[in-house]
């Protein structure tokens, strides 16, 4: 999908007092009047395109197996997740801020894969990853296999914004948040009884194959992985870029998806676009998917689009599969996925709120 939009205009202007404005007419022969109201209320800039596209993660998503109550519960946090960072847009906010912001939203909401509704590893504990760029400075943050953050994306922009390092990991990292007063939590905080049964149901399959009685058990990828992230753009032109994860039921403990690398799930570039993706993540780090749809755009002159195709068709032929969203310097978005559905939304031109999840 594409969403294109005006680029943005700088505008150069120039303000004369009403007295010698007066004059000049009348040394020009010109006799039309200057209202006070003109003087005083100049007509306003034009403001700068704004945008923001955000995900709840891709993969076999059926409306068939889709019950009208759970639909609406993920659309609902879709919409508070593009809420709150277009709210901070809208007051003339950074893209970093919005997409921090949108992303603790779907941290929050155990209904998606990272923060609160975090998947199991093998050993039934929760290990949360999350990277958040800034676009103008190229400037990132990351951390990985966090056991008791509540929100493991702004642990990540404290990183970028004070520790001196791109990416932390584990206890390190739990011991910066602490010295920095980021909330930390019981491992219980993240329990979930849905997300519990799919670790048992996949950990039956993988030991028997069938069911007690020959009957197949049945993996969806609402059982096995997801993630969340953001990409937006602020009045200034500022790109920014920003994903979190709970990564894939059943993982070993210490594995580490493509969401916290910087260049394969998180990426973001005021030259060319920012990228925020999710999926199969081993594929995508191999393909180094964020970085490559920029990479197309600066060195091939693709456009957004082309671009994010073209890098997700690699990961395709590698095996892999999964979405990204993305936003470019102009203000055109693209949602591609090889899957049958996506959780995602973005801000139209017009302020609206647009929210989908199938093909």
């Amino acid at each position: 999908m594409k969403l294109s939009r005006t680029p943005n205009c700088f505008f150069a202007i120039v303000l004369f007092s009403a007295a010698s404005l007066a004059t000049a007419q009348e040394q020009s022969g010109s006799a039309k009047p200057v209202s006070k109201r003109e003087v005083d209320h100049p007509p306003p800039m034009r403001i700068p395109n704004i945008g923001l596209v955000i995900h709840g993660g891709a993969g076999t998503i059926e409306r068939s197996k889709m019950t009208p109550e759970r639909e609406r519960e993920y659309r609902a946090g879709l919409e508070r997740a593009l809420a709150a960072g277009y709210e901070i847009l809208k007051k003339g906010g950074s893209s970093l801020d919005a997409t921090e912001a949108a992303v603790r939203v779907l941290e929050d909401d155990p209904h998606f894969n990272a923060g609160r509704g975090s998947v199991f590893t093998s050993a039934g504990t929760n290990e949360m990853d999350a990277a958040i760029m800034d676009g103008h400075t190229l400037n990132a943050g990351a951390v990985a296999s966090l056991k008791h953050i509540k929100n493991p994306i702004s642990l990540a922009r404290l990183v970028m914004d004070k520790s001196g390092h791109v990416m932390m990991d584990g206890e390190g990292a739990e011991a910066f948040a602490r010295e920095n007063g980021i909330e930390l939590v019981d491992q219980k905080y993240f329990f979930t009884q849905e997300r519990w049964e799919a670790l048992q149901k996949i950990k039956a399959a993988e030991k028997h194959r069938t069911g007690a009685a020959g009957k197949k058990i049945r993996i969806t990828d609402q059982d096995r992985h997801g993630t969340v992230g953001a990409v937006a753009l602020d009045k200034n032109g500022n790109l920014a870029a920003a994903t979190s994860t709970g990564g894939t039921t059943n993982k070993r403990p210490g594995r580490v998806g493509d969401s916290p690398v910087i260049g394969a799930g998180t990426y973001a570039s005021n030259a060319t676009c920012a990228v925020s993706a999710t999926g199969d993540g081993e594929y995508f780090i191999r393909a180094t998917v964020g970085h490559d749809v920029s990479a197309l755009m600066e060195y091939r002159g693709m456009s957004l689009e082309e671009a994010a195709q073209t890098v997700l068709d690699k990961v395709a032929k590698l095996g892999g599969a999964g979405g990204l969203i993305a936003i470019d310097h102009r203000g055109n978005i693209t949602l591609p996925f090889n899957t049958s559905g996506m959780y995602r939304g973005y801000v139209d031109p017009n302020g609206k709120l647009v929210v989908e999840i199938y093909r």
